[in-house]
């Protein structure tokens, strides 16, 4: 998808903070300000000899620069820091909605801007590092960009309800993937994918994730975080602390071992009632019984 265009350089540096980790941002204006403060607060020499004039010139502008500057180039970092937490806010709240979701029907109710950033956040949570590129244009289409053990991986993402995926746009990323000298791509999609399109994607470096899988990946790395928010150091002279009153310790799939997520049964004798389900379905079908570990 395109961009506008930015319209000027301030906007510019703002966007390139805003990729950076908020505490970055709020780093570099700190450093910033330190460092342009010093410059203007630094005497200028009266010029003794004609020829020192030009130097003395010189240090006037710099010093002019720096004392405007020490306070602009901090807000901008700041900005750009504000722009980058908000982001990360607002990533973290689409994965918890999509994983309290019982299927990937919830990925069609979003804006295809959300389910870029949902599918980057949800590759971020598999340890990739991630940069938006906004798809579209001389990139071939690729909407991010993925990097992981010194390798480049490219994403194209599709949020198609009524269509399913052709084997066009695989194509097209694959030839991407070879100009660019990437290691592999995914073409992610809240819908499904055509059967030409896994018959072309199988046995070449190119993953399809459709929007089961997708859902599945977001429920699995949201059981992580939250296991790992009820866990504690395992220090010596520590003791590990019971879960919160209201929470079960989250078990492992017994057939995958993967994480598993509360469901509810909408059928059946036990309709209504709670269960553990795992993380990887439909792939995996492993369940067990609430309070059994």
């Amino acid at each position: 998808m395109n961009r506008r265009k930015k319209s000027s350089t301030i906007e510019n540096l703002i966007d390139i903070v805003a990729v950076l980790p908020w505490w970055a941002g709020v780093v570099l204006a700190i450093v910033s300000y330190l460092a342009l403060h010093q410059v203007a607060s630094l005497p200028v020499v009266t010029a003794v000899q004609p020829s020192q004039s030009g130097s003395i010139v010189i240090q006037t502008i710099w010093k002019g620069l720096a004392t405007g500057g020490q306070y602009l180039l901090p807000l901008i970092f700041l900005a750009g820091a504000g722009i980058s937490a908000w982001r990360r806010h607002e990533r973290a709240a689409l994965v918890k909605n999509a994983a309290k979701s019982d299927s990937a029907d919830g990925l069609n109710g979003m804006s295809w801007q959300q389910f870029e950033k949902l599918v980057g956040e949800a590759f971020r949570l598999q340890g990739y590092a991630v940069v938006e590129t906004g798809g579209g244009g001389a990139d071939g289409g690729v909407d991010l960009v993925l990097s992981q053990g010194g390798e480049k991986f490219l994403v194209q993402c599709k949020q198609w309800r009524a269509f399913k995926v052709g084997v066009d746009v695989v194509r097209e990323l694959y030839g991407v993937m070879a100009a660019k000298a990437a290691a592999g791509g995914f073409v992610v999609t809240s819908g499904r994918f055509t059967d030409d399109a896994i018959t072309f994607a199988s046995g070449r470096n190119v993953t399809l994730i459709d929007g089961p899988k997708l859902h599945g990946m977001i429920r699995q790395a949201q059981a992580k975080l939250q296991s790992a928010s009820w866990s504690a150091p395992n220090t010596p002279g520590s003791q590990q602390p019971a879960p919160a009153a209201g929470h079960s310790a989250i078990p492992t799939c017994p057939v995958c071992s993967k994480p598993m997520v509360k469901r509810r049964s909408r059928r059946g004798a036990n309709a209504g009632g709670e269960f553990w389900g795992c993380t990887a379905y439909p792939a995996c079908k492993g369940t067990s019984a609430i309070g059994k570990r």
